[in-house]
């Protein structure tokens, strides 16, 4: 089996050597031999990246990611966190589209001013709370 050096890894799945290098002390992925001083890892190291990508995209924490993680470095991806996850992050899509249309509607806005505009304030008070 050939190996990848820290170099190759880094260059092939974007992440750079510091964080390859982290996510290797905090249990992430393993390296399993030394070439001189870089580190040699498995192919499959590319696909742990990819799903480490996929986890920090989603916003789960180093912590999460690593307890998915089994002691063979294989993922043991629990079902209901995923589901869980996936409901908080179509949650976000919800308020990020509700952002993103008032929005809209405040830099179209054809009234005079915004506060005389029945829309603009409808959509400031489904907004919530004023900050303070």
């Amino acid at each position: 089996m050939k190996f990848l050096d820290i170099g190759e890894v880094a260059e092939r799945s974007g992440v750079k050597p510091s964080a390859l290098r982290h996510y290797e002390a905090v249990g992430l992925i393993a390296s399993v031999s030394r070439h001189g001083l870089r580190r040699q890892f498995p192919p499959e190291v590319l696909l742990q990246l990819a799903l480490i990508g996929l986890c920090k995209s989603a916003g789960f924490s180093l912590r999460e990611m690593t307890a998915m993680f089994g002691r063979n470095g294989m993922p043991d991806l629990p079902r209901e966190t995923l589901r869980a996850k996936a409901a908080e992050v179509g949650r976000r899509i919800d308020e990020l589209t509700a952002l993103r249309e008032t929005l809209r509607h405040i830099a179209d806005c054809p009234a005079p001013s915004h506060l005389e505009c029945p829309s603009f304030r409808k959509l400031l008070a489904q907004a919530g709370p004023a900050v303070a």
